[in-house]
């Protein structure tokens, strides 16, 4: 399908200097078709989903009902789509902070319905100046045990998450800054109810959050886990919000703040971090075009490098275009088979060719062509499973002289998914990388371990590897915010997940689960988990998936039964109606009028 390029409003004009460009949006084809009758899910498949939530104006729908209020309330009052994700970042922060908050990143589409225009802001966190391929290697040059390099200042890079807020709303905003500020303030001060979830994963990690004063100080009260039904309160964190309403994001980037994360992340004993004040004040949101591709006649969109969500997703549904996948029930074993022979394919290119792009040529248009994906395509077998694959040869292949990183990428992120009034659209994942990040906590807030999103090992057999440490260097992710454009090329769909080098996975077969498989967005999230990194099939423990694994071992798959605990929040717009849907699997909701 052609794209219908547009031009930036003279007011973002300055943006350029950022990295701007104007997004593609489908060309105008047919109308939307309408929607077909279909079985409930548990009656057809054995999965229940949440209800799903309905409205005319606007939606939000994230991974925390208060946080989600917040977002509700302000769009209620005619705030933007813009206003609204500040107001649920911040709440999320607070309330869930091991998963997301200012001392980490975040991934942001927005589509500017007035302007026709998709803009991708990267917030991704940066390596410090002082960084370099060794920082994840011992004295004797070997790679550091993953635990070891997460917990304590070394995995600390340069927060992004309040710069990107601040710089959405000055170009997106229409309620005042403080105004967005407000709920996580007195939330903070007057405090929250303790969610099982959260006081689970505290017990968790009890043993890591009691080695640092403040982080052991918070979480465990006296000396105790928090429990669940307990109200937390967390007045330093109101009362840097209280700054930041006053002063902007330079009251966390410069000043007091700055230098206390700094001396925090530096002294960390044992395993101290590298992270300047200079790190902090030069931080830069960076302003990118997405990644579009065609599938189905819909355009799905989404984050490009440092990310790579959306190259992945793309290859994945590029390859499956070739399989009549509507004709298949999404639980059966040849579905399943398909999807993770497809997948194997995309993550071995991305093990290969994909980081950040500003530091190493990544050949996004070659990973992407239809003629590639197609010749993909052709080396699947739906009798027999794909022994080690391995990349392929896509045109534009500057990423060949590397080898190929295969380090983790653990899962602990948020995705908030929001239609505002006038049908601005944002679908953003934000994260502070692990479970609690560092461990390190500043002001009520935990900072991040995303550097150890790099990889570990800078070179292999003389070859450099593309995502290795490199000097204000965005580490790659799996984040993947996704819009989806329907034929007439309007906003259809956005979604998003948590969940580590899965969410590729989760965001890709949610949108499967719409486009080819006709299920509501509240069927699409609920949709039992089948999903690989490139080598065995994980099927999602406790759902029908799990009766899969016989027959997939008897094509050949390595099958792991396992938890799989995503957190899909998705809103699908059909005939003018939104429906949202909030994954089962977590303390989402969705809310809308």
């Amino acid at each position: 399908m052609p794209f219908r390029h547009h031009l930036l409003p003279a007011a973002m004009l300055p943006l350029l200097l950022l990295g701007l460009q104007p997004a593609a949006r489908p060309a105008a084809a047919q109308d939307v078709a309408q929607d077909a009758a279909r079985p409930a899910p548990e009656a057809a498949t054995g999965w229940i989903s949440k209800p799903l939530v309905e409205a005319q104006d606007f939606m939000v729908v994230a991974a925390h009902p208060l946080a989600a209020q917040a977002g509700y309330e302000v769009l209620k009052e005619g705030g933007s789509a813009a206003d609204a994700v500040i107001a649920v970042q911040l709440v999320l922060n607070l309330v869930e902070p091991q998963s997301s908050g200012i001392g980490g990143g975040a991934f942001m589409l927005h589509w500017d319905a007035g302007e026709e225009v998709l803009a991708a802001y990267d917030g991704r966190e940066t390596a410090p100046a002082e960084a370099g391929p060794d920082l994840f290697l011992t004295p004797e040059g070997e790679p550091m045990a993953f635990d070891e390099a997460v917990i304590g200042g070394r995995s600390v890079g340069t927060p992004g998450t309040l710069r990107l807020m601040e710089l959405v709303h000055r170009l997106h905003g229409r309620l005042p800054w403080e105004r967005l500020l407000q709920p996580a303030i007195e939330l903070a001060e007057a405090g929250f109810e303790v969610t099982p979830r959260l006081a689970a994963l505290v017990r968790e990690e009890e043993e890591t959050l009691r080695r640092f004063p403040a982080t052991s100080a918070y979480f465990l009260p006296g000396g105790q886990p928090v429990e669940a039904g307990a109200r937390l309160r967390n007045p330093e964190f109101a009362a840097l919000l209280r700054s930041v309403a006053e002063r902007g994001a330079d009251a966390f980037y410069r000043g007091d703040v700055a230098r206390e994360i700094v001396e925090t992340v530096r002294g960390t004993a044992g395993n101290p971090g590298l992270l300047s004040e200079q790190d902090l004040a030069g931080y830069r949101v960076a302003v990118r075009r997405p990644v579009c591709g065609e599938y189905r006649a819909h355009t799905v969109c989404g984050m490009g490098p440092p990310s790579s969500g959306a190259l992945t997703t793309l290859q994945i549904l590029g390859i499956l275009e070739h399989f009549h996948l509507a004709s298949l029930d999404p639980l059966s074993v040849e579905a399943t088979h398909l999807f993770a022979e497809a997948s194997r394919l995309a993550y071995a290119d991305r093990a290969l060719y994909m980081a950040d792009a500003d530091f190493v040529p990544v050949p996004v248009d070659g990973l992407i062509d239809p003629g590639y994906l197609m010749l993909r395509a052709q080396l699947i077998d739906r009798n027999s499973v794909i022994e080690n694959p391995q990349p392929g040869n896509p045109p534009w292949r500057e990423g060949r002289a590397y080898a190929p990183d295969l380090s983790m990428e653990i899962p602990s992120t948020s995705h908030v998914s929001i239609v505002d009034g006038d049908g601005n659209v944002v679908s953003m994942t934000t994260t502070i990388e692990a479970g609690f990040g560092s461990r390190l906590m500043v002001r009520g807030f935990l900072l991040n371990n995303e550097l150890t999103d790099f990889s570990f090992v800078p070179e292999t057999d003389g070859r450099p590897v593309a995502n290795r440490v490199e000097p204000g260097k965005r580490p790659r992710s799996s984040m993947a915010p996704a819009v989806v454009f329907d034929p007439a090329g309007e906003p259809f769909m956005a979604t998003g997940s948590p969940g580590g080098a899965r969410i590729i996975g989760y965001v890709t077969r949610s949108i499967l689960g719409v486009v080819d498989w006709d299920l509501n967005a509240a069927e699409a999230v609920a949709l039992p988990h089948a999903v690989s990194l490139g080598g065995a099939v994980d099927l999602e423990a406790g759902t029908p998936a799990a009766a899969l694994a016989p027959a997939l071992e008897a094509l050949g798959h390595r099958v792991n039964v396992r938890d799989l605990n995503s957190g899909l929040h998705a809103i699908v717009i059909r005939n003018g109606i939104l429906a949202g849907g909030a994954d089962p699997r977590r303390e989402g909701i969705a809310l809308g009028d």
